[in-house]
């Protein structure tokens, strides 16, 4: 199997992530990593890291000259950069190539890149972003993450069928627990788009346990939250926001007494632990669900741990089949009425 990853794409440039990629080789050898870059800069930073045969020989460079930053237009960015990492990663996944493209880079051009490359999986309208979030049991994916902020029903309906179908496959869950968030527990809550979903999946064959608030999204008593991506990709920055704010005031009421500090070395472990459930990086990207291939978004702060975890979530993906599942579930679902093809 063979991972691209676009070395280019995160906020503190290639060091992070070329780390992440070894890291990940170490670990795991049931992989290689091919790097998307320019050719001439990837081969020398890397042969300046002294790496051992065994992992040189299962680290490739493709030449990718073009970077999409954060302050283009995806598809405008996707339609003038054709040899940008992302592209040229899609590239390699749609002639077969690759198995499998991460990139910490810009979302957007992302997903449009994918769609672009790959298409979409048949029944799909609109392809999104999952990711899983910290609770107090079991992790809970949530879709969709910011790829669609405007929504309609179906689309809420398919976003439960594919976070479903990856959760179970990923985590090996059977009939995971689906829930649509909303401002509160009653199906009449909501606006109008909650309403009718609520609806949808009411009638669908998924284990669908009604709305569930803001409030019950670090419980663990729902496995996946479906909404639309502009209040997904607000919840999002607000929880990673709350954890850094957290783990701030913490250190700022510890340092405040020489007790505190004295009552640390006594738990720190503790404290250690904490911090690693909150981690964005323990779970390492966002898959991109719905496309036609696999994809993953990684947090364009990510260190080389986040990278590292991000490769293996992209090869589980490959190796677990999730796609295959998507289909098969979309396979079984009735609809009334045809699934509108958007743009």
């Amino acid at each position: 199997m063979r991972i691209a990853l676009d070395a280019m794409g995160g906020d503190t440039g290639p060091e992070p992530i070329i780390e992440g990629a070894l890291a990940a080789l170490r670990e795991n050898r049931n992989f290689e990593i091919i790097l998307l870059g320019p050719d001439e800069f990837l081969r020398q930073h890397l042969a300046t890291l002294g790496m051992d045969g065994a992992i040189a020989s299962r680290l490739h460079v493709e030449h990718a000259p073009e970077t999409i930053t954060m302050h283009e237009t995806p598809v405008e960015a996707v339609r003038r950069k054709k040899n940008s990492t992302i592209m040229v990663g899609f590239e390699l996944v749609r002639v077969g190539s690759a198995d499998a493209l991460v990139s910490a880079g810009h979302s957007g051009a992302t997903l449009a890149s994918a769609v672009k490359k790959l298409g979409r999986l048949k029944g799909i309208s609109r392809p999104g972003i999952a990711g899983m979030f910290p609770t107090l049991k079991q992790p809970v994916m949530i879709m969709d993450l910011g790829a669609n902020v405007d929504c309609r029903p179906q689309h809420l309906l398919q976003f439960a069928i594919m976070a479903a179908s990856c959760i179970s496959k990923i985590l090996q869950m059977a009939n995971p627990r689906v829930g649509l968030l909303s401002i509160g527990e009653e199906a009449g809550k909501g606006n109008a788009l909650v309403k009718e979903a609520h609806e949808l999946l009411a009638a669908s064959n998924l284990n669908f346990i009604g709305n569930v608030e803001g409030r019950d999204v670090y419980q663990g008593n729902v496995d996946v939250i479906v909404c639309d991506g502009f209040i997904g990709n607000i919840s999002l920055k607000v929880s990673e926001g709350l954890a850094d704010a957290a783990m701030q005031m913490l250190r700022a009421e510890i340092l405040k007494s020489f007790r505190a500090k004295i009552g640390y070395l006594l738990i720190r472990n503790a404290f250690k632990n904490f911090r690693k459930r909150v981690d964005y990086a323990e779970y390492g990207g966002a898959p991109l669900l719905g496309i036609n291939g696999t994809g993953i978004v990684s947090h364009g702060k990510s260190n080389a741990t986040a990278i590292k975890n991000a490769v293996v979530v992209a090869a589980n993906m490959v190796e677990k089949r999730v796609n295959d599942a998507i289909v098969e579930a979309l396979a079984k679902w009735e609809q009334s009425e045809p699934v509108e093809a958007d743009g």
